[in-house]
């Protein structure tokens, strides 16, 4: 309707020139308008963030009528004068006056000079027409329009309730009883309309105000007791506050299924962006726990002792059987929540995800390869560090033994060999001591070799790093430099006897004089000699000629005794050690032989049930389980073998010919079993999403799957590019138009002509478009998942942007902007607040202050803008 006839004002909407007439005969009517009007202004006036306190001064300068009528319209009207002279404020009021004449509506007797001179009468007049065209024109109930539609609305809607007859716009609604009648019967739990009572006209409009005023956003535009008090309330200001019922209630339903279509695509997109933040939370913690532990695994910095590699190799086995294994399920973890969100987008219409920078599925596998080699070459390293240290720890033993055995041997020499008891002795002390002198140097040339074998120890262990080189390096050089000492102390002392023999040669011309003498000595040596044998008297003293007591060999005797049976027990718990070892080997050897195979069967089994076709869907996600369950229950035996692996690397065993198979093998395959599993059920799970999402019969699945098993040559579960080409044209799907281009797997002539002869040709363009659906994240392969969603795209019953964009005009008010508080009334909390966080504000020629952009926002759930 674009303008008022007179038949359609008389007596409903009275002609302007009727205000006079209407403001003198009543003037209470005055001050009900006055407040309506106001009321009804302000709830439009708030959404720009402002509001009026007297209507007839408040409108004079334009600016805030101009802005009511851009609100309640959702149009921009001319740019407002800022000046304060009266010439600003007429022109400011005369654009509002123009504008509300553009919309078809006749302004009798309204002129902008009264309405700057606060003429109450013309400004009551001029906003009643306003909400004439705003709030009621469009009022229509079976074909009424204006009064008539909303009057009929209001009698349908209080029908049922006793003692409620609506037939006009003033004393009907006096008891107030019509009013909770239309809240009781759109919010029935606001209000106990059966304890309400006729004859209390006050307590029935107060509560009705207040409840409208609470939860139905409709502010107070009546005082009860003006309207007990009037004998007949003025009908303007009735019409204006029940319109405003009918405007809350009459959309309800449409805003309902709105409000619904919205919230049900908010909450797919807030779970959608929970799935995101947490894979992007999970892919950051992932991705910095291998970049910690790389540097870990590729410090190669030995330690000292063999307690400290082994240490190491502690902790590498905690590593291996405590740290990582949770990792390696997060890793699945990660790469199923990606795989079912990326279902989930396809399945809701939504863009692919794309993960951050960084933080791609393929860039965590690189990540974790790199991981995974430090790890092989860590483990290498500390067996071999550990079997360094085991020869040094026994070269050092041995370097500490002979230096201790040659050092307890040199204890003394240099002593002795300093002594000058040559220079008082008789020729035949001399004669002695230089038959001692040659046995000592007949034993140090004995030593010679020990001394030599004392200094390759030390060189060998100087080229194998031996922690301990520096002292080991001074011991050795001091057992040298004795060594060198005792040979000069030794030639020195020959030269010396030597000497006291040539003088000796000189001095036997004396001898016969002391021949004499020495047989008269021999005589008293024989007598002592008789005395001896006839008393058995002990001789007392040292053997001239020899260093060596009688009781220094008997001690040394008495010590090879105790060593021998030391050697034969040595002997023996090596022997033991020997055979204990062996046992390891077999016992490691036996059940790893029967793991890994299983392993391997196991994984054989699972692909095999993935690509089957017999049995629903869910036949295969149960049988699936149960193989989950039967291989969760093999843990133990797993344990069992780690255990056994440390025994023989505490036994520091390096080799076991009962077995190929390495602990390695075994954990790299148990591994690869459980993420197996894992992302094959997630498969199914998808694939049953999908399916249920899209109506796909079970004959169009085993349709689905023939084809690409028949393409998926290598069975791995992915298509390669060229493979999902072929496989989309032998479901006749149509790609382009480019009879040169080749699919790169069905290449023989007939076959490319008969492709051709049907039009499936394959433009490279095309083909790429299809291969950024199916495989968004470019890692090169199409899953069954994504083949299926791609194959069933067509069928999906989704939203779209559109529909979302005409939702929210809807809650809106057909606005092309919706604010702040018209979201938290519409929508639960969490999404209203979803909205406000991620709305742009608007910048069309209507916009005013707070508005929001549901539009781009409407785009940007479905990844047609940025959110």
């Amino acid at each position: 309707m674009d303008h008022y006839d007179s038949q359609q004002t008389n007596d409903y909407m009275q002609p302007e020139e009727d205000w006079d007439r209407d403001l003198l005969l009543d003037p209470a009517w005055e001050k009900q308008q006055r407040k309506t009007f106001t009321a009804w202004c302000n709830s439009h006036l708030r959404k720009a963030g402002t509001q009026i306190e007297n209507i007839e001064e408040d409108f004079r300068d334009g600016l805030k009528l101009m802005l009511l009528l851009e609100v309640i319209s959702g149009e921009r009207l001319a740019k407002p004068e800022r000046g304060k002279m009266r010439v600003h404020k007429i022109s400011n009021v005369n654009k509002a006056l123009d504008f509300i004449a553009s919309k078809g509506v006749k302004l009798v007797s309204i002129g902008a000079e009264e309405i700057v001179d606060g003429n109450v009468k013309m400004t009551l007049g001029m906003i009643w027409t306003i909400i004439l065209r705003f709030a009621i024109q469009d009022i229509s109930v079976e074909e009424t329009s204006a009064k008539e539609g909303l009057l009929l609305w209001c009698q349908r809607k209080t029908a049922p309730y006793k003692n409620v007859n609506i037939q006009n716009f003033h004393i009907s609604w006096k008891d107030g009883l019509g009013f909770c009648a239309l809240i009781h019967r759109h919010r029935p739990e606001l209000i106990d309309y059966g304890k309400l009572r006729k004859d209390d006209p006050l307590t029935n409009l107060n509560t009705a105000f207040d409840v409208a005023e609470k939860y139905l956003d409709i502010p107070k535009m009546l005082d009860a007791e003006d309207i007990v008090g009037t004998a007949r309330p003025d009908e303007k200001a009735i019409m204006t506050y029940v319109s405003s019922f009918y405007h809350a209630f009459s959309g309800a339903q449409k805003a309902e299924t709105a409000a619904n279509r919205i919230c049900k695509v908010l909450a797919v997109n807030q779970e959608n962006e929970q799935l995101m933040e947490d894979y992007e939370k999970l892919a950051s913690d992932l991705l910095e726990w291998i970049r910690r532990t790389i540097p870990w695994l590729e410090n190669r910095l030995p330690e000292n002792t063999m307690h400290a590699m082994q240490q190491k190799l502690e902790d590498f086995r905690d590593y291996r059987r405590l740290h990582k294994p949770p990792k390696v399920q997060e890793k699945c973890q990660l790469e199923i929540n990606f795989n079912t969100l990326q279902t989930k987008l396809r399945l809701s219409n939504r863009p692919a995800f794309m993960p951050s920078e960084g933080r791609m599925v393929s860039d965590i596998n690189n990540a974790w390869g790199c991981l995974e080699q430090a790890e092989k070459g860590y483990e290498e390293w500390l067996l071999n560090e550990i079997r360094r240290l085991e020869r040094l720890d026994h070269l050092a033993e041995k370097f500490r033994q002979k230096a201790s055995i040659h050092e307890a041997w040199t204890d003394g020499k240099e002593a002795m060999l300093r002594q000058k008891d040559y220079e008082t002795a008789t020729l035949s002390e001399i004669k002695a001591l230089l038959k001692k002198h040659e046995a000592f140097e007949s034993d140090l040339a004995a030593h010679q070799d020990r001394v030599e074998q004392i200094a390759a120890i030390a060189q060998e262990l100087n080229e194998l790093d031996y922690y301990d080189s520096p002292s080991v390096n001074s011991r050795c050089q001091k057992i040298c430099d004795q060594w060198d000492n005792l040979g000069a102390l030794t030639q020195k002392r020959r030269e010396a006897l030597e000497g006291l023999t040539t003088a000796h040669e000189q001095f036997k011309a004396t001898l016969p004089d002391a021949d004499k003498e020495r047989l008269a000595i021999l005589g008293i040596h024989n007598e002592v000699s008789k005395i001896v044998q006839t008393y058995h008297v002990n001789m007392a003293g040292t053997n001239p000629y020899t260093t060596i007591t009688p009781q220094e060999i008997n001690g040394k005797w008495d010590h090879v005794r105790q060593l021998v049976p030391r050697r034969d027990q040595a002997l023996t718990e090596e022997h033991a050690r020997q055979q204990h070892n062996e046992r390891l080997r077999k016992q490691f050897g036996a059940q790893a032989n029967v793991i890994g195979p299983w392993i391997q069967t196991k994984m054989e089994e699972i692909g095999r049930i993935s690509i089957e076709m017999h049995g629903t869907l869910e036949d295969q996600l149960s049988h699936l389980r149960q193989y989950e369950k039967s291989i969760v229950n093999y843990k133990p035996k797993i344990d069992q073998l780690e255990g056994d692996h440390q025994l023989i690397q505490e036994a520091l065993i390096f080799d076991n010919k009962h077995t190929n198979y390495t602990m390695e093998h075994i954990r790299v395959g148990w591994e690869q079993l459980l993420t197996t599993i894992a992302r094959t059920i997630n498969e199914v799970e998808n694939q049953i999403l999908t399916r249920d999402a899209k109506g796909i019969s079970q004959e169009q699945m085993n349709e689905f799957r023939a084809s690409f098993n028949h393409f998926d040559r290598d069975h791995s579960g992915t298509l390669g590019p060229e493979e999902f080409k072929a496989c989309l044209i032998s479901l006749g799907y149509d790609i382009g138009n480019d009879p040169q281009k080749k699919t790169g797997m069905m290449d023989t002539d007939d076959f490319r002509a008969c492709l051709i002869s049907m039009g499936y040709n394959m433009g490279e363009a095309e083909f790429a478009r299809i291969m950024s659906i199916v495989d968004p994240n470019r890692l090169g392969v199409v899953t069954f998942q994504a083949f299926i969603d791609f194959m069933s795209r067509e069928t999906a019953d989704t939203d779209t942007a559109d529909q979302v964009m005409a939702s929210f005009k809807i809650l809106a008010g057909d606005k092309n902007y919706i604010t702040v508080d018209e979201l938290r009334r519409e929508l639960p909390p969490d999404q209203a607040e979803y909205c406000i966080a991620r709305m742009a504000p608007y910048t069309g020629p209507d916009a005013v202050p707070g508005a929001l952009d549901y539009m781009s926002f409407s785009t940007a759930l479905y990844g047609e803008s940025d959110l």
